[in-house]
């Protein structure tokens, strides 16, 4: 892939592991792609796993959950989700997402403006368990 390329193939994406914990795979970026105002990732939380607390000052989150089971805390409250849930997570909303004990929970993220590292804080704090 070019600088430049307004086109990404998940298989070629490297995953990383963000400030929150989750595994990664930033598919469309500026940085990257050039493209100018969002971006699009996909985040793999495995099998019981939780990512941390936190917040995003500038950025609004839209989740779309396409594999597992799980919930997602927003504002004080667990979601529970499934494949073809849409969240909306207002900037300095709290917010994290765990996955059920069956599977990995998988959701793409679209971030606008673009995710960035400086704009995750984490928070401190303890979030209830999830619903039986």
């Amino acid at each position: 892939m070019e600088p430049g390329d307004l086109r990404s193939a998940r298989d070629a994406v490297e995953p990383y592991r963000t400030k929150d914990g989750s595994l990664i795979r930033e598919l469309m970026h500026p940085s990257v792609q050039g493209n100018r105002a969002q971006s699009l990732a996909e985040a793999t939380i495995p099998a019981n796993g939780r990512t941390l607390l936190h917040r995003h000052r500038a950025t609004e989150e839209i989740y779309h959950v396409t594999a597992g089971t799980g919930w997602v805390w927003i504002a004080e409250r667990w979601h529970a989700v499934v494949p073809g849930d849409s969240l909306g997570i207002p900037p300095g909303t709290a917010h994290c997402a765990q996955a059920g004990a069956e599977a990995a929970l998988v959701i793409l993220c679209a971030c606008s403006p673009a995710y960035s590292h400086e704009d995750t804080e984490l928070l401190a704090g303890d979030v209830p368990p999830p619903p039986e």
